[in-house]
Order: C-alpha cells, then structure tokens, then sequence
C-alpha cells in the first residue's frame, strides 16, 4: 500500500506492507536516529514526533500516519549548527551511549514548544517512558532546563 507524509517537511512517498510499523519503514529509509528499544513502547528509543507529538514509532503502523507530518532528530540540527538542546545535552553530560538520546531529544523538544518554560516536574513529566541506563536522569532533566533557559533568551 502506498503512503504519503511528510518527514522533517520533506514529502515521502512509501510503499509498505499492511502491517509494517512506523519504526522499521523510517529505518529503512534511512532515519537510523530512531532506535528500537523494547518493541513495545516502553523504552523511548524510537520516540518521533508526529504532528508535534511526542509519539512510539514501534506502535504505530506505518498506515496510520498517512498525511501526517514526523519529525526525526536528524531535523533538530546538524554537527555544524546543533540544536540548544543538543547542545546542552554535551555539555550537561546528558549523552553517554547515546542509545536514549533521540527520543530524549525529541520529547522534550515537544515539551518547550508547548512550554518554553517548564518546570524541573514537566520537564520529568514529558520524558516519563523515556528510559536511559546510562546517564540517569538528572543530567538530562539539567539540559534540558538549559535550554529552555537559552532558547529563552535568544
């Protein structure tokens, strides 16, 4: 069946099969930025925006977002011109593996476009199912307060 959206505004055209979930269509396409984790919409790994919301690409079937827009991390900004909250992952110590930190990055882009100034609660509130093993968590909540402080400002 073919399907038509939008990744990172660009328009896309896939043929896919009835079944095929979202995280595998976009992976073999090239966005390798969203990870499988779990499988099962537990761990984050495969966090994308769709429409502006956070959302599990390992639940949802390719088929279900015909005509919506997806956003990936290779959207939020390059190794040239990083994105705030890239940068303030660095520098904050929020990346280690880096297994986490798409979806991380993509949730709470979510956040600070719906609040540009959370709270330390909403920042934990939007990155809750999000799961890193390697950081912990008060790093990235730390960048990501960060950055909603410099995007503040700019």
């Amino acid at each position: 069946m073919e399907i038509h959206v939008k990744v990172n505004d660009k328009p896309v055209t896939w043929n896919v099969s009835p079944g095929e979930k979202l995280l595998d269509v976009l992976r073999r396409d090239g966005y390798l930025s969203v990870k499988f984790g779990c499988g099962e919409g537990d761990c984050g790994a495969c966090t994308v925006l769709v429409d502006g919301r956070a959302m599990r690409a390992c639940l949802l079937l390719a088929g279900q977002v015909e005509g919506r827009a997806i956003t990936t991390v290779e959207a939020l900004g390059t190794p040239d011109a990083p994105h705030p909250l890239q940068t303030a992952f660095v520098e904050c110590g929020a990346v280690q593996c880096g297994y986490c930190t798409p979806g991380m990055l993509l949730a709470a882009y979510a956040l600070l476009r719906e609040n540009p100034k959370p709270s330390e609660e909403d920042v934990r509130e939007a990155l809750d199912g999000n799961l890193c093993r390697c950081t912990g968590y008060k790093k990235i909540i730390e960048a990501v307060l960060l950055a909603a402080e410099r995007m503040g400002r700019s």
